[in-house]
């Protein structure tokens, strides 16, 4: 996808821009504080040019999905979505303030903390696959760090129904991490092509590369990659610290035979849950949800490329009415009678002035009356 350069950040209601976050082909991601209640958020912005439907289709589908599962300890937690005065729609999410997209190029990650992520990742999956969607883009940099030292698994731009219809399009949006089949395009997404990704995912942050990159400069086009992972031969860790029970979970997911995998994502987070009690780690907790839970009752619509949310037409303004001044508990109430009851600005009641003259010529007549009696007049 062509770079393109990142869209202004929209002035939005009780949002007050900090900074860019990052910039893709698919949305911009801004640093915002927000006012009520005070906390820093991410939002993630359209491009200005939302007349394609296709990325209006993408960016409902995200708001929607997180709206089902932002709920899961390990998933990205959505706050809020809408149009801005601009027109280009938003959501704003919890900030979280690191990535795995470089860590694991530049960092040798303790094991025990890659079986943890493992395990928390293939949680979020499982709670999603029960949900009846696939994310279609685990990778390491969509794994996010929150201010809390805790990752959650976050993009969901490009996920999907796992009832799929014969005319959907077929995505391989990051190769690297993309299982044979969906290289092939034999399918978009499915809960088999999830567990390779996952355990594609773990592979990258213990090797400190993806499965099938080379060293070697030139090696590591597009086409070279699709080849390598279509041959699918595991290629193990060298890390003496890697134990060979955890060299064959991963074999095991990334087996070019979906057949071969794990049959699930909770599978494959016991599988590693085998390997931290192997090596005397406390089992990272499988976060799934119960047996009887059931997803919210409308399930998401993949085809909606409307312009969906609140949208604000113009800013707020400060309102220019005075109110009478108060001190104590007093100032913290609101008088609801007097709110509703009040009339509306610019268009003020003749009743007062009207009551206000009578009562005037009641005085006038009466100071009349009394002067005439002390004349002798009357």
């Amino acid at each position: 996808m062509a770079t393109r350069l990142p869209s202004a950040p929209p002035i939005l209601p009780g949002l007050a821009y900090i900074r860019p976050l990052g910039s893709g082909g698919f949305a911009d991601v801004f640093l915002y504080e927000q006012d009520m209640p005070r906390r820093n958020v991410a939002v993630k912005v359209m491009p200005s040019d939302v007349r394609d439907p296709e990325l209006r289709r993408m960016f409902n589908a995200e708001a929607d999905v997180l709206a089902h599962l932002s709920a899961h300890p390990a998933i990205v937690t959505v706050y809020q979505a809408g149009i801005s005065a601009d027109g280009r729609p938003y959501i704003v999410m919890e900030y979280c303030p690191g990535s795995l997209a470089q860590r694991y190029r530049i960092e040798r990650i303790p094991v025990d903390e890659v079986l943890a992520i493992g395990v928390r990742m293939a949680g979020a999956l499982e709670s999603a696959h029960r949900a009846g969607l696939v994310h279609r883009d685990v990778k390491p940099s969509n794994i996010l760090i929150t201010t809390f030292g805790t990752p959650v698994l976050a993009d969901f731009g490009i996920s999907s129904s796992l009832i799929q219809k014969s005319t959907d399009e077929v995505l391989a949006m990051s190769i690297p991490w993309s299982a044979p089949e969906v290289i092939a395009e034999q399918t978009s997404g499915s809960i088999s092509s999830e567990v390779w990704s996952l355990g594609a995912t773990v592979y990258s942050l213990l090797a400190g590369h993806s499965p099938f990159e080379r060293r070697e400069r030139g090696q590591n086009s597009k086409e070279l990659l699709r080849r390598r992972i279509a041959r699918a031969t595991y290629t193990e860790i060298a890390r003496a610290d890697v134990p060979a029970s955890l060299q064959a979970v991963l074999a095991t997911a990334m087996s070019r035979d979906p057949a071969k995998r794990q049959a699930s994502a909770r599978a494959f987070a016991e599988a590693l849950r085998d390997v931290q009690a192997e090596l005397g780690i406390s089992p990272t907790p499988l976060e799934i949800p119960a047996d009887e839970w059931s997803p919210a009752p409308d399930a998401v619509d993949f085809s909606d490329s409307a312009l969906r949310g609140p949208a604000r037409s113009q800013l707020e303004r400060d309102s220019t009415r005075k109110r009478q001044a108060s001190t104590g508990v007093s100032a913290l109430a609101r008088d609801e009678d007097t709110d509703f009851a009040a009339p509306a600005a610019g268009r003020r009641s003749p009743l007062p002035w009207i009551l206000g003259a009578a009562a005037g010529a009641v005085v006038a007549v009466g100071a009349v009356l009394a002067t005439l009696f002390a004349t002798g007049v009357l």
